[in-house]
């Protein structure tokens, strides 16, 4: 019986989404979500029962007792997979940190074209962590011996990575207990990928402590080292407007949508666009102008930094060449579908690669290098205003929504207190007083085996309604961002009493966007320096905080969730897991499952399950919170307890007469 197809609204809930679908079949065009109607996953590689690292296979488990050619058994199996997968995510996220610390070595030396140092102070401040001199000396010389450190952290084969000293006391003693402190970022990945090879690793429980090894390595290692060196060479992300959705692309100008996740090559992109000779060749090409959007973490980078828009996030990618007025869409690593190049061919656009890493067949290569970084951006761009004069018809859908991306933990920690007394004293005393519940950090991908965004939306609005304070970063903060909840004034109707009266005290967004998808270290400093503030325990499994990645398709996301788990933090995704395998087919297949669930839960105070509905991923967050709050003694969470912030009531007294607001304040009438 052939599988019933989804209609567009079925597809996602985003209405500039929608209209590009049903463009798409008016065109007669497939997308990725059409694609996954028409592919069922297989089953058994699902559920992690397929083995092919070796030709004696590929060996599938299809019944209990059935083991491999080799004698590996499901749980070996399964253990294998899922330990491939936490090291392909940890070293694409950490490849990322390594390219931003290579290009930090080259700005500090005058080798890289167009980049500067922009952000001194945070440069001094991880110096200062590090031991590495400061005074007298220059921001150049810093970042250089800076650059060397981080550089150093990939290749060591011996001792701890430096920046695990970030993390808490407790923390890094528990680590150390259960032996998972990374080495070196590089050599954790290798003896992931050695572990797994035919005839080795075979013991379910050493493999999996060996992947929280492998992720610890990304979480505080590679990933962090990335979002540090970007912060320094672009700027800590601080709030600013910007607009999302597909709307955001323009009729008059050239649209060149940047797409990927590497800040060194869209930053440069910005910088080129805004120069008197690219403005210049565009208005010659009959256009007013070069305008800029970003897809998927990019688009978060260069949005918190220089509130470039977006355009969508992960699954748009295909949407936004289906308007017919993008001139070229420009790429570099990760989260790119191959599907882009015989898409465009339909079209004018041009697909444009420029990462070593990264071709794809069909798309025109412009190789970028740091070195020479302006003066291949604008190249590129005037490769996309070549092809203005191409375009064809277009439908651009006028749908966009204002944001304020940018709340870095620099700046959460400064908008809690100023200047002079940031803190996040306020922030944990909202938490203790039951204003604010808890924390829930929304984070990843889009699947096109789920609803388009309606998970995200779904489990960021209730969690709002019950006065969980919302931090998400990559395609999670975007989808907020669509549905209006990243203004500070809009959605406040639809959030709990208590979490409005900060909303409105401190003038922020219900919703934090912290930034792309290898920010999720910021999550991490958070956490810790709310330890380090006091009163919400001695380590980050007993905060009333969860991680949830509802719509997650990456093998970054695993990487992810793991070095989140192990940090103390209790991490729900979405969907099925990986290494789920089938009760009732394969009756031993839960080892695994089991290790990851309840043996973390007891080693590192966290877990990472799968859930599948969203109301079932709602009540988990909530009752995890509850039980963190009891555990810490604090009051139970009282929807009734607090009720309009003094400034909301001011504007209610402000229409009173005067007996009226005495009687309102005091409670007696005035004679």
């Amino acid at each position: 019986m052939p599988r019933k197809k989804r209609t567009p609204e079925e597809f996602s809930i985003d209405k500039a989404a929608q209209e590009m679908l049903i463009r798409a079949e008016d065109l007669g065009l497939g997308t990725a979500f059409t694609r996954a109607d028409d592919m069922s996953p297989c089953p058994i590689g699902a559920d992690g029962l397929c083995c092919k690292i070796c030709s004696m296979g590929p060996c599938r488990i299809t019944k209990d007792g059935l083991t491999g050619v080799c004698g590996a058994t499901v749980d070996t199996i399964q253990a294998r997979n899922l330990i491939r997968m936490i090291a392909a995510g940890s070293a694409a996220h950490s490849d990322h940190g390594r390219d931003m610390a290579f290009t930090l070595k080259a700005t500090a030396n005058g080798e890289a074209e167009g980049y500067v140092i922009r952000d001194v102070a945070k440069l001094r401040e991880l110096a200062a962590i590090y031991d590495i001199p400061i005074e007298d000396r220059s921001p150049e010389e810093i970042a250089n011996d800076l650059a060397d450190l981080y550089i150093a952290q990939f290749g060591q084969q011996r001792g701890e990575l430096v920046l695990v000293k970030r993390a808490t006391e407790n923390r890094q003693k528990i680590w150390k207990e259960l032996g998972v402190i990374p080495r070196g970022i590089d050599r954790e990945t290798v003896e992931a990928l050695h572990r797994t090879h035919i005839g080795d690793d075979q013991d379910a429980e050493h493999l999996i402590r060996h992947a929280v090894k492998t992720a610890l390595a990304d979480g505080w290692g590679g990933s962090m080292i990335g979002t540090d060196v970007s912060d320094i060479l672009f700027g800590t992300p601080a709030p600013m407007l910007g607009q999302a959705n597909l709307g955001v692309l323009k009729e008059d100008m050239v649209n060149v949508v940047v797409h990927g996740h590497e800040p060194t090559l869209s930053e440069m992109i910005v910088a080129a666009s805004q120069t008197p000779e690219i403005i210049e060749y565009a208005k010659k090409a009959g256009a007013k102008g070069v305008n800029l959007s970003g897809i998927c973490c990019t688009a978060n980078e260069i949005l918190m930094r220089q509130g470039v828009p977006a355009a969508g996030n992960f699954l748009q990618q295909e949407l936004a060449i289906m308007t017919g007025a993008v001139e070229a869409m420009v790429v570099d690593v990760q989260c790119i579908m191959q599907a882009l190049v015989g898409l465009a061919e339909n079209f004018h656009t041009k697909i444009i690669t420029t990462s070593p890493k990264v071709k794809i067949k069909g798309a025109t290569h412009i190789e970028f290098d740091e070195h020479k970084a302006l003066t291949i951006a604008k190249d590129i761009l005037k490769n996309a205003i070549d092809n203005f004069a191409k375009r064809g018809d277009t439908q651009i859908p006028d749908v966009r929504e204002d944001l304020v991306p940018g709340f870095s933990h620099e700046y959460i920690n400064y908008m809690l207190g100023g200047s002079y007394r940031s803190s996040f004293r306020p922030l944990n005393d909202a938490i203790m007083s039951g204003r604010i519940r808890g924390v829930a950090a929304i984070v990843g991908c889009n699947n096109p085996r789920n609803q388009h965004d309606a998970m995200h939306s779904e489990i960021t609005q209730e969690l709002l309604k019950q006065d969980v304070l919302i931090v998400e970063t990559g395609c999670s903060s975007i989808a907020s961002a669509k549905e209006g909840l990243l203004v500070g004034e809009a959605g406040l109707d639809k959030v709990g009493p208590g979490l409005r009266e900060i909303c409105e005290t401190i003038g922020i967004p219900p919703v934090l966007h912290m930034g792309s998808c290898v920010d999720n270290t910021r999550i991490l400093t958070v956490l810790t320096q709310m330890v380090e503030e006091g009163g919400l325990g001695d380590d980050v499994d007993q905060i009333p905080a969860v991680g949830l990645a509802p719509e997650w398709m990456s093998e970054k996301a695993l990487s992810i969730g793991t070095y989140c788990a192990a940090s103390g933090a209790y991490v729900i995704f979405g969907g099925v897991s990986p290494v789920s395998g089938k009760p009732s087919r394969i009756s031993d297949s839960d080892l695994v499952t089991k290790i990851i669930s309840d043996g973390w839960e007891e080693r590192y105070g966290a877990r990472m399950d799968f859930i599948a509905e969203a109301d079932e991923m709602i009540e988990a967050t909530l009752a995890h919170i509850d039980k963190k709050r009891a555990d810490l003694g604090l009051p139970e969470y009282d929807p009734e307890a607090f009720g309009q912030s003094g400034d909301a009531r001011m504007l209610e007294l402000e229409e009173l007469s005067l007996a009226d607001r005495r009687q309102a304040i005091y409670g007696a009438p005035v004679a």
